[in-house]
């Protein structure tokens, strides 16, 4: 029953991203379905075999050492300042570990490693799958590094881009997430679901995009000009950025929380004033929990579930992932599954206003365009994430 759910779930996502399509007669059919079997043999490897098992163990221990190396650093700056009654400190203990990873990103991005990594598997991606390189290539960086320096990282190729091209662009940016968080998020909840997330969610970005903005591009337009390499003339020096970006991101995130935490507790409380104790997080709830049930969530959880999937969408994902952690241990594997993939992305409102900007400082003018299909673009991100997640729980 489940696995018929999942099914007819898979099936409204993908129709609804056809009919938000602008060119539906140059949807690239073919492309779409041999991504979504790369996300079912995906999954069914990394939940249902001993070969994914040990990827995942492995990945996740490496996380694991590298978030111990990045405590020594954050206990030698900060482990003398006490904190009562041995509780934890968000800002501390996580989101600091970031400097750490965007150190590591920086110095393998320097000794070209991630930009070998990125360019070849881009290329596989758009030879299965025929998308053109610049949209594969994207997809593939989105994974490794935010949503602004992924798109920083093809602004030479914007003079080629339609609107169309540009929709992919920034749908995969929304959809993915940067490893240099991705420690942080494994500190949250399960590290299983965060690691098959990640290449779940390109995937998903690039079928749902795929269908809305279809693309087709001559092999003459089809090249890649891209050169992922560092600024830093020296091993030092790529630390060095790598950690002083990594403490602004830590920062802007901390700054996030901030805004967003005490936004909601505020609309909460005037919304509780207005309908008698109903808050926003419940009223999302209600309002997800038909698709959330096709995902596959028992129906006992569904409206706390579908009440975390929105607060994610109206906030950000370290919200929703913060106020999750304390349901895990009260919900079922398969809801925590589930949902842990579906927040493992940037798909959010105030991402919109990122990527625009981004966009608008490199071509005024699309950036503009990026500003207008702004809410497109965020509901097929979260089509997106829906996928992903509807995909995890068929194998949970």
């Amino acid at each position: 029953m489940d696995i018929l759910l999942g099914i007819v779930a898979i099936a409204v996502i993908l129709g609804i991203a056809f009919l938000m399509s602008n060119d539906r007669k140059n949807i690239n059919y073919t492309g779409v379905i041999v991504m979504l079997v790369a996300q079912l043999i995906t999954t069914l490897v990394m939940f249902k075999t001993e070969v994914g098992r040990t990827i995942i163990d492995g990945v996740s221990w490496v996380f694991n050492k590298l978030i111990k190396y990045g405590s020594a650093g954050v206990d030698f700056v900060l482990g003398g300042i006490a904190v009562n009654d041995g509780a934890t400190v968000f800002f501390f203990n996580v989101l600091l570990l970031i400097i750490f990873f965007a150190t590591i990103l920086s110095v393998l991005t320097y000794l070209k490693i991630l930009p070998f990594i990125i360019k070849y598997i881009g290329q596989f991606i758009s030879y299965i799958t025929g998308l053109p390189k610049v949209e594969s290539f994207n997809a593939v960086n989105s994974i490794f590094f935010g949503q602004s320096e992924a798109i920083l990282a093809i602004k030479s190729q914007f003079s080629h881009l339609s609107e169309n091209r540009l929709y992919i662009v920034s749908a995969s940016a929304m959809g993915s997430v940067s490893a240099s968080i991705v420690g942080a998020y494994i500190n949250i909840l399960p590290a299983e679901f965060v690691l098959v997330a990640l290449p779940l969610n390109m995937f998903s970005a690039l079928i749902v995009a795929s269908l809305i903005s279809p693309v087709k591009v001559s092999k003459e337009e089809d090249h890649v000009d891209i050169h992922e390499v560092s600024n830093a003339n020296s091993f030092f020096e790529a630390m060095g950025n790598g950690a002083l970006d990594g403490g602004k991101i830590a920062l802007i995130v901390a700054a996030m929380l901030i805004a967003f935490i005490a936004s909601l507790d505020l609309v909460n409380a005037v919304f509780s004033s207005l309908f008698n104790g109903f808050t926003l997080q419940e009223a999302l709830g209600y309002v997800l929990a038909p698709i959330g049930l096709l995902m596959g969530i028992p129906a006992g959880e569904v409206i706390d579930a579908g009440a975390i999937m929105g607060t994610k969408i109206v906030t950000n994902e370290f919200v929703a992932m913060l106020q999750f952690k304390d349901m895990v241990p009260s919900v079922s594997e398969k809801t925590v599954g589930i949902v842990t993939v579906f927040l493992t992305s940037f798909a959010n409102f105030s991402s919109i206003g990122i990527i625009a900007g981004t966009v608008q400082g490199i071509d005024p003018d699309k950036g503009r365009k990026v500003s207008g299909f702004g809410m497109k673009l965020l509901i097929g991100a979260t089509l997106g994430s829906m996928l992903s997640a509807t995909m995890a729980g068929l194998f949970l």
